[in-house]
């Protein structure tokens, strides 16, 4: 897979912003609210297009990449690990991309970053991407659940060593 990663850009942005994931993963699902474009050009966020320009997926690290209540079991304490997030185009889903696409985004936080280690943070029932993780070679360190008065869902964080 031939890919390019760039900052997002406000075009990129809007159309990132539409995108639906079939059940169950809809939780990913974005809103195309302003608020939802803003968060995907505060600088965090990258693009990965194909060579035809068609946008891949995108990247994002740092506090980005964070979920936001697992600040209250300072499981992201440790400054010295990249936090990774990611998602794949949904047209492009389930297409056995994923091994090849975290490992490019690895490979660009290597370069751009100087990171040496990674964190990332995934839904529980997300079985399809955990186990792309542990192929590449993270390991869960962590488990936390985010309830809400419509639902409750695990979380798994995940680093990876060099």
């Amino acid at each position: 897979m031939n890919i390019i990663i760039k900052q997002v850009t406000n075009n990129e942005a809007k159309m990132i912003s539409k995108w639906i994931y079939k059940e169950p993963y809809s939780i990913y699902s974005l809103d195309g609210s302003n608020g939802c474009i803003k968060e995907l050009l505060n600088g965090d966020y990258y693009s990965a297009l194909d060579s035809k320009g068609n946008i891949v997926g995108f990247y994002c690290f740092g506090r980005s990449a964070q979920v936001p209540i697992a600040h209250k079991y300072d499981v992201y304490d440790n400054k010295n690990i990249m936090d990774i997030g990611l998602g794949i185009n949904p047209d492009f889903c389930g297409q056995g991309l994923g091994e090849e696409f975290l490992k490019k985004g690895l490979d660009f936080a290597r370069k751009e970053f100087h990171a040496k280690e990674f964190r990332l943070t995934v839904a529980n029932f997300n079985k399809r991407a955990i186990k792309v993780y542990q192929i590449v070679g993270f390991r869960r360190i962590y488990s936390f659940k985010r309830i809400s008065h419509t639902s409750m869902i695990e979380f798994d964080v995940m680093i990876l060593n060099e």
